[in-house]
């Protein structure tokens, strides 16, 4: 009889997250509503890459940014994972996409044409 290897300890840096199957739509819906998380939700969704935190230039205090990072990464938004000293942030369309067909998408179309109707700085 072979016994499996036990699974190892999680890290003291590993960080939650949902699975996709415990992603809410009422979650997701409440982290987009903020206009900070959704500014750093559109600048992942422009480069389809990881950034570190450090990336984001947020006005607000550091402990309001990391807020707002705990909120997205809980609510599904985006994952999270230390590479080195760096957090590195990328966002779960592969996820939200298939548990919200569309969703995505339609928010961050609809937040650019806010901004150009606002006038806002355009994302980078």
């Amino acid at each position: 009889m072979t016994t499996a290897a036990p699974a190892p300890a999680p890290s003291s840096r590993d960080l939650p997250h949902p699975v996709r199957g415990e992603i809410r739509l009422e979650a997701v819906l409440h982290a987009l509503s903020d206009p900070m998380r959704l500014q750093v939700v559109r600048e992942l969704a422009a480069v389809s890459d990881e950034l570190s935190c450090s990336h984001f230039d947020l006005p607000v205090t550091k402990s309001t940014t990391t807020h707002h990072f705990r909120v997205l990464r809980e609510s599904g938004v985006i994952r999270q994972v230390y590479r080195g000293t760096a957090k590195m942030n990328g966002l779960r369309r592969d996820d939200l996409d298939g548990l919200f067909p569309g969703l995505l998408d339609s928010v961050l179309a609809a937040a650019a044409a806010q901004a150009v109707r606002l006038g806002s700085v355009a994302v980078r």
